[in-house]
């Protein structure tokens, strides 16, 4: 006759017979490293990015010949991945690094570039921007963008 063990007898097996009075084991959660701008403390945190130029600020682009007047930041690349791909992959930036929307202009046109910032540095000439957008979102007083009070978030 073969013995068959009791539904408790193999939940015993499965589970283990700690008797009911004792404490399960208390585990304390390991301190976790500050986080920094490469690495967050949480799966799931965003990496905490300050931008380092401001709305309003006239910059230039490192590698090419252009200038423009920042109307936006996003802390991290916001933009298609197509875009992304689309630069050449010796001079492809990080994602992970704040962006900037310029009003944009070289000595042929104007546009809305999208850069990066490990690609922008302050522009010293103090030569206006001529940008026809500018307007829409800055007033000019002494040579500085100041966004209009219905820009202001």
């Amino acid at each position: 006759m073969s013995h068959k063990p009791s539904v408790f007898g193999r939940l015993k097996r499965l589970f283990g017979s700690r008797p009911r009075d004792e404490a399960a084991p208390v585990h304390e959660p390991k301190a976790t490293p500050k986080s920094t701008p490469s690495e967050p403390a949480l799966p799931n945190q965003l990496m905490n990015l300050e931008a380092k130029y401001q709305i309003g600020q006239v910059l230039r682009h490192r590698l090419f010949d252009f200038r423009g007047v920042v109307f936006d930041v996003d802390p991290m690349f916001a933009n298609t991945e197509e875009w992304y791909e689309a630069i050449p992959e010796e001079v492809r930036p990080s994602k992970d690094q704040p962006y900037y929307h310029l009003f944009a202009e070289n000595e042929r046109t104007h546009y809305v570039a999208y850069v990066s910032e490990q690609n922008l540095v302050p522009d010293e000439s103090d030569i206006p921007i001529k940008h026809p957008d500018i307007t829409k979102m800055f007033e000019i007083s002494d040579g500085a963008y100041i966004l209009k009070p219905g820009q202001r978030n």
